[in-house]
């Protein structure tokens, strides 16, 4: 009897111990969202071939030009939602072994978050925050647990922000993809396009640090104070805090009257970021 209780006892302690493992390695999830379908048909399109459209008329009809969306609106119109859906399973139904010009790559994924994220929103809404749905432990957290079929993989956000766009040499995407929240970047009221690539990047980067809780500048005491995206990702800008705002200078407010920031000698601080929901509630 003593040796069974033994054995129980190491038993438990086994267990406890594989759960403990499980969950520091990030394995005990919370319940996987699954967005799309796996696609059968053949000849299906490479990145460059996908049309956008149906998702831009999406965003100019509930997207303002702050970048603010009309949740309550777009999630009671059963068609809109249902537009939505189909447009995240027509993104699913690509195949990514075709070549693709790196524009169009980067434009497919930006839109591919950017959507993703609003269907998360969108199933969750009514709420205040998109931290509301971010458990760090067992629970369902968007970014890692909802997941996009794209060619018959499963991809989360956290992975098309990390292990894809990251990866593709254009910083400004931090500019591009929005996490439904008051201090991102504003979410475009259109699609990105390869075409219009560039621009599109640049103006809302110009946009974003337009405003005051975004950038701030003191001549004076040679001071920049910028968004704390800056200090999350700054490095994929350039190593330090100077370089990163002698790179962005361009994108500033007034960016001429800036050129002391060129001299050196200047103090870069972040200021606090707004997670509240970009509602036009």
């Amino acid at each position: 009897m003593r040796a069974k209780r033994i054995w129980a006892g190491i038993g438990l302690v086994a267990t406890l111990v594989t759960i403990t493992v499980v969950v520091c390695n990030g394995v005990l999830a919370g319940p996987k969202v699954h967005v799309g379908r796996v696609c059968q048909e053949p000849n299906r399109p490479s990145l460059e071939e996908v049309d956008h459209s149906a998702y831009d008329a999406l965003l100019k009809k509930y997207v303002d030009e702050r970048g603010m969306v009309a949740y309550g609106a777009w999630k009671g119109s059963a068609a809109d939602s249902l537009a939505l859906d189909e447009y995240l399973i027509r993104l699913g139904c690509v195949d990514l072994s075709k070549s693709a010009a790196t524009k169009a790559k980067l434009a497919f994924w930006i839109n591919a978050y950017n959507a993703l994220t609003l269907k998360g929103i969108m199933r969750e809404y009514p709420t205040s925050s998109i931290r509301n749905h971010t458990s760090k432990f067992a629970g369902y957290n968007i970014w890692k647990d909802l997941l996009l079929i794209v060619d018959g993989r499963s991809f989360s956000l956290e992975g098309i922000e990390h292990s894809l766009l990251r990866k593709m040499d254009e910083p400004r995407i931090h500019f591009a993809i929005v996490c439904a929240s008051k201090g991102c970047p504003p979410l475009l009221n259109q699609a990105y396009t390869a075409a219009r690539l560039d621009d599109q990047l640049g103006a809302n980067a110009r946009k974003f640090f337009a405003q005051p809780t975004n950038f701030r500048a003191d001549a004076g005491r040679r001071v920049i104070a910028v968004s704390q995206l800056l200090q999350w990702y700054g490095g994929d800008f350039a190593p330090t805090s100077e370089g990163q705002i002698r790179v962005l200078r361009p994108y500033f407010p007034n960016a001429d009257e800036l050129a002391w920031i060129d001299q050196g000698g200047v103090s870069v601080r972040h200021l606090d970021y707004d997670w509240g929901l970009n509602d036009q509630r």
